[in-house]
């Protein structure tokens, strides 16, 4: 594959971070006609406790074991976990996938990228992770996510990365601190990137090329380009979600928010549900807001997720339920 073509499939990550926030902002309109509603909760069938405990089939240690069961899968109040993805322009899979948790008690939101390249095994075959998109849609990518997780996709969310441009247009722009240099130039694409490093204006358009930059002409950039041009992606949501979250913004540019959501977002999130979760998070802020990646491992041609690591990371942000998960929970590919 050409390196324009790989380029071209690497561009949509700011599609999921686009999307979290129009999720947030949305709440707005909804709001205004005092239509609130918190989603629900996946809840895992399981059969009841006084069923089961006058069940005389059922030994005692059956009963203690159904018993642990039912504790292990006990649900945390208010917390929701929502799958966000892109679809990819060039085969219908998914090019960037992030799993997202809105706590809604402790008060914080916290996005994990999912490498679209990490190891996945459904019909008794090996697949890259993104693959699943293309295989069934949504309902299957959450399935896999959730499998290897050990931990369930409550929701999901998918959004068109040209809304990205008109969402940083709507607000006015946004001042960013550009990392590094950027020289590059791609003409099958017929695209230029040449920013200064350091503070700078930027239109929806500029920032579409900021944040789709991985490398310069002469192979110097991030030095880990994925790596650099996420970290990049995550400051300039922030920027976006702080001024968006400005009373003149909220007050001025509901209107905006909606039409720019409702062209470019597709959930299953009721309106009622998202303008609760808009209403939450808003009470929350910007700095409530945090990112990181999967911990991960290149071995050709696969990304493995790391598993000890992954597992500490799941507990800490992403676990809906009341006890942690253990290794026997996750079920990722070796």
């Amino acid at each position: 594959m050409s390196r324009a073509v790989r380029h071209k499939k690497h561009l949509t990550t700011l599609q999921i971070f686009l999307s979290i926030v129009l999720i947030l902002l949305t709440a707005c309109v909804a709001v205004k006609a005092f239509f609130l509603k918190a989603p629900e909760q996946k809840v895992d069938e399981l059969p009841s406790q006084s069923a089961s405990a006058g069940d005389p089939q059922l030994s005692e240690e059956e009963q203690a074991a159904q018993e642990a069961l039912r504790s292990h899968l006990e649900r945390k109040g208010g917390f929701y976990t929502i799958l966000v993805s892109g679809s990819d322009d060039g085969n219908g899979n998914s090019d960037t996938n992030i799993l997202v948790a809105v706590d809604t008690v402790n008060g914080y939101v916290y996005g994990v990228s999912i490498p679209r390249d990490s190891k996945a095994v459904w019909d008794g075959k090996s697949h890259k992770i993104n693959a699943a998109f293309g295989k069934g849609g949504m309902t299957k990518l959450a399935e896999v996510v959730s499998d290897q997780l050990g931990i369930p996709v409550d929701y999901t969310v998918s959004v068109d990365l040209t809304g990205f441009e008109a969402l940083v247009d709507a607000i006015g722009g946004v001042n960013f601190d550009v990392p590094i240099n950027m020289d590059y130039d791609d003409p099958i694409q017929n695209l230029s990137i040449h920013f200064k490093k350091g503070v700078q204006y930027l239109n929806g358009a500029d920032a579409m090329r900021v944040v789709r930059f991985r490398h310069n002409n002469d192979g110097t950039g991030y030095g880990s380009e994925d790596l650099g041009r996420m970290q990049t992606q995550q400051k300039f949501l922030k920027a976006v979600a702080k001024k968006m979250l400005t009373a003149s913004n909220i007050l001025t540019k509901i209107d905006d928010y909606a039409k720019i959501f409702n062209q470019y977002v597709d959930t299953d999130l009721s309106v009622g549900n998202l303008a609760w979760l808009g209403t939450e998070v808003l009470k929350m802020g910007v700095d409530k807001i945090d990112f990181s990646t999967l911990p991960n491992e290149w071995r050709s041609p696969y990304i493995y997720l790391i598993p000890d690591e992954t597992l500490t990371l799941v507990n800490t942000y992403l676990n809906p339920y009341v006890e942690d998960r253990t290794a026997e929970d996750l079920h990722l590919p070796s």
